[in-house]
């Protein structure tokens, strides 16, 4: 017997609009309608895609009246995650939305009750742990290739002039999660219930934005790095951020030291990620090697979403590499959560402790360096 549809509401079509055709493709999800504020760009949008026009919502209130709309996919701006996603479980909604989870702490405390409460599927749309590179490393370390983790480190660098108008001035630590989330998703074995959580992070901000960025966020640092313990775990993680005024080529990275083999994500965009082997007759000696596609473990209408884009002109994909094959797997994993068939990874809590190291990061960088515990809700 066949199992119910999912009917998907996506939210925000710029970065969005790349989602919609895997979902018409997926054979356990419907597409059934999306919502932008802006009618001509909606229906430019619902055009091409072939929805529906009584599905193309301009009003978010009215999309989540929709009793038709099973689940949600949010989109939008980075301010806008934490209240649109309050108000879909409110709404009775299972609720997928980019990253970051929120900006406030509030918000995330609230969001996790109210997954609680309606039992609703709540996942944040992390596209590095489902990124081939990620999967690669991870993959090793579950058969046991790479051998005992002594250290993980994560950077996440990008110049964000040319972004929407949110972007000045924020933070960097405040959109952290693709640098945090590797460092703790491969210690974790959600299937099994094991999954690492961050316990506490101290941080450093350095550098100076221009100053007519400083006032927007109250904050002045181009650069902050920060180290944080992970829970049950002899192991220290490392990561760096920033957004603006920095000369470094876009790089969402993460590397792996570990006791027989170290994993590096390549440096610069076309080279291959290296392993640095340990032992005799290979002691010590580098080598770069050929990262696998993933999509093998999708269903096969989908596999082919881990090497196609459909608009490659998107900022997120000039300067992001295409997000190495993630966001069917993204789809996918959502998909399998809201129909009971695994747990969602990252699930609620979880996604909370991989936003929340970066607000608390910033935290303690705007206190210099103070140690700041990560709550636990």
């Amino acid at each position: 017997m066949s199992q119910k549809k999912v009917r998907v509401a996506i939210v925000g079509l710029g970065f969005g609009s790349e989602f919609i055709p895997i979902y018409q493709a997926h054979p356990d999800a419907e597409m059934y309608a999306i919502c932008r504020r802006n009618r001509a760009e909606l229906d430019a949008c619902g055009d091409k895609f072939g929805i529906p026009k009584e599905r193309r919502y301009t009003s978010y209130e009215d999309l989540l009246k929709d009793p038709n709309v099973d689940a949600v996919h949010i989109n939008s701006p980075i301010p806008e995650h934490g209240a649109q996603s309050i108000a879909a479980l409110k709404a009775g909604k299972h609720v997928a939305c980019t990253v970051p989870m929120a900006t406030k702490k509030d918000e995330i405390k609230q969001i996790i009750e109210l997954q609680r409460e309606t039992k609703k599927v709540y996942t944040m749309m992390e596209t590095v742990v489902y990124a081939r590179e990620y999967l690669f490393a991870k993959d090793l370390y579950d058969r046991g290739v790479l051998g005992r983790i002594q250290f993980l480190r994560g950077s996440h660098q990008q110049d964000m002039d040319g972004w929407p108008g949110y972007w000045p001035g924020l933070p960097p630590m405040h959109y952290a999660t693709h640098c945090v989330s590797p460092c703790l998703a491969i210690l974790s074995d959600p299937a099994k219930g094991k999954v690492a959580l961050a316990e506490s992070v101290v941080c450093h901000g350095s550098g100076r934005i221009r100053e007519e960025f400083i006032p927007i966020y109250g904050s002045p640092f181009a650069v902050e790095s920060a180290t944080f313990k992970i829970g049950g775990t002899d192991v220290v993680a490392e990561v760096t951020r920033s957004l603006y005024d920095t000369a470094r080529q876009y790089r969402e990275s993460f590397d792996v030291t570990a006791s027989n083999v170290s994993f590096e994500w390549q440096q610069v965009e076309g080279e291959d990620p290296v392993l640095h082997m340990r032992g005799l007759p290979e002691h010590q000696i580098p080598r770069r090697v050929k990262v696998p596609d993933f999509a093998g473990r999708l269903p096969d209408p989908i596999r082919k979403f881990t090497g196609a884009i459909h608009d490659a002109t998107h900022l997120s994909f000039v300067q992001g590499g295409g997000h190495g094959g993630s966001h069917p797997h993204l789809v996918h994993n959502f998909l399998m959560a809201v129909l009971g068939n695994q747990p969602a990874f990252p699930d609620a809590p979880t996604s909370a402790n991989w936003t929340l190291v970066g607000i608390c990061a910033h935290e303690s960088a705007m206190a210099g360096g103070t140690r700041v515990e990560i709550p636990k809700w």
